[in-house]
């Protein structure tokens, strides 16, 4: 399968795109839909909008993936964490948006992920029934959403053995096998949101970064240029409010109750080539999990943490001692050598846009997202999952259209492919490396292109790192990268390791130092 839908040529963004789509605005500032925010929701929200033949523009203040959406787990979920509380329709919801991303939508950004619990002596008989159970839920899960176990296989037992070769550091002695499941992965959360972008933009929508919106109603806004300071007076006759742990700043009608996720960072080998999700019970905590997750980059995330996050939201969450301290304390109580501090190589934090509907902890607060609209009539999405994206961006254009009186075709985002969107034969009949095809698909074609032209391109941004220059100018020509910390903490993951990102900050400098 590959996307027929986008060329290059029309998801290509870049600053002079930028330039254009900002002059053209000016020249016509009457459109459909205007959304705000451009994390996963709102480039969700653009692409559905526009999919229906709506005019779509979408302004985010900074750059794509700036909040939230680049600070997950990197996990695309089954929903099986929902039915252990009994709400089986999130977790029906999640699984049917997991199979979707699998098979029709970005089978290039997502694929299959072993999950393995290691039986050890504190996982009790009575433990180990309850967590079979949940695996099998699951299974019944996958079904009912219509995902074949030729992409997602079912859960089983394991022996010791086959443990030892997915999570090769956890503690050989008394090691009784492992329950084995399985769920999705993002090759990267951000990449998926600037793939969002970019399919948004070849469709017709107007994709602006660095633009943030003020006095914002629910038919009009004032933008900003915030590289040049230049504003525009607009009008819609929809406007969507996406902008995640920010939305009350938009729409002050609403009560958010941020909570906080921490991940830590390690280089692979100190899991010793993990290749499942190492999933460890939280002691004295039914349904809780820390997850070692193997990520890009030749790193491993080691979450999740939920802790209320009150007070004013940064741009940048931090992860506190705490968090740390508990991560590490779960991990090490499957592991043969434990980890400490010393062995971090880097952490990140996000906070989930809650909306305030209880007094307990944050971790029972609902997942679900909400559609709600402004005395004002902005249209406010807000809550949710990484997962879910498409729905809550199905259901944000429906309210839109139902409170505007716009004429829209249905939604078609369930089969619309994403650019690059490529699996089967077509991917193996791609020339280029498999590394290159997980992070662009079929459009990895380009950056092979690029290195044969110049071959200077295909060397690594800094010793040690797999990415390289070509990657670095296509960020800069395809999607939407502005700004160096774009290439470095969203186009990339480089910035995760703060080592990693001063050894290639002179390359991410150079790429925009020839171009101004």
């Amino acid at each position: 399968m590959t996307s027929n839908s986008a060329t290059n040529g029309g998801s290509a963004l870049d600053a002079n795109r930028r330039e254009r789509d900002l002059r053209a605005l000016g020249d016509s500032p009457d459109i459909d839909v205007l959304v705000i925010g451009g994390g996963v929701t709102g480039t969700g929200v653009a692409l559905d909008a526009v999919s229906r033949g709506l005019r779509t523009v979408l302004v985010e203040r900074h750059d794509l993936a700036f909040g939230t959406s680049r600070w997950s787990s990197k996990l695309v979920h089954g929903g099986l964490r929902y039915l252990a509380s009994g709400r089986i329709g999130i977790a029906h919801e999640s699984a049917v948006e997991r199979g979707v991303m699998i098979a029709s939508t970005a089978p290039h950004l997502v694929h299959a992920l072993p999950q393995i619990v290691p039986l050890l002596p504190d996982i009790g008989a009575a433990e180990q029934c309850l967590i079979r159970a949940g695996f099998t839920a699951g299974d019944a899960l996958r079904r009912a959403a219509g995902t074949p176990a030729a992409l997602l296989p079912r859960s089983r037992r394991v022996a010791a053995a086959e443990a030892l070769r997915l999570a090769p550091t956890v503690r050989r002695a008394e090691l009784r096998g492992g329950l084995l499941a399985w769920d999705g992965q993002l090759v990267d959360d951000a990449r998926l949101v600037v793939t969002l972008a970019r399919t948004a933009a070849a469709h017709g929508a107007t994709v602006l970064t660095r633009v943030e919106a003020a006095e914002v109603t629910g038919d009009s806004a004032v933008l900003r240029d915030t590289r040049t300071g230049q504003s525009l007076a607009m009008r819609a006759r929809a406007v969507v409010n996406a902008t995640g742990v920010w939305a009350d700043q938009v729409d002050p009608s609403i009560d958010l109750r941020p909570s906080r996720g921490t991940h830590l960072v390690f280089d692979a080998a100190a899991f010793g080539g993990l290749t499942a999700a190492l999933t460890v019970p939280v002691p004295g905590r039914v349904g809780r999990f820390v997850f070692a997750l193997p990520a890009a980059h030749g790193r491993v995330y080691l979450g999740l943490t939920d802790e209320d996050a009150p007070g004013p939201v940064p741009d940048v969450p931090e992860p506190t001692d705490a968090e740390i301290d508990f991560l590490l304390d779960t991990i090490n109580t499957v592991l043969r050598e434990p980890l400490n501090r010393g062995d971090i190589r880097g952490s990140f934090a996000g906070l989930r846009p809650l909306l305030r509907t209880a007094d307990g902890s944050t971790a029972d607060i609902s997942r679900e997202h909400a559609v709600l609209r402004a005395p004002n009539g902005v249209i406010t999405v807000v809550g949710g999952k990484l997962t879910t994206y498409r729905r809550m961006a199905e259901d944000a254009v429906d309210a839109a259209i139902a409170a505007a009186g716009l004429i829209a075709r249905p939604c078609a985002t369930r089969h619309l492919p994403l650019v690059g969107a490529v699996s089967g034969a077509a991917r193996d009949r791609l020339d280029a490396p498999a590394i290159l095809i997980e992070r662009y698909g079929s459009h990895a074609a380009a950056i092979v292109a690029a290195i044969r032209r110049d071959p200077a391109l295909a060397a690594p941004v800094a010793p040690g790192i797999d990415v390289t220059a070509a990657e670095f100018a296509f960020a800069r020509t395809h999607e939407a990268a502005l700004e160096p910390d774009d290439l470095l903490d969203r186009r990339t993951r480089i910035g995760l390791v703060p080592d990693d990102r001063r050894a290639a900050l002179p390359a991410a400098e150079a790429a925009f130092a020839a171009h101004g």
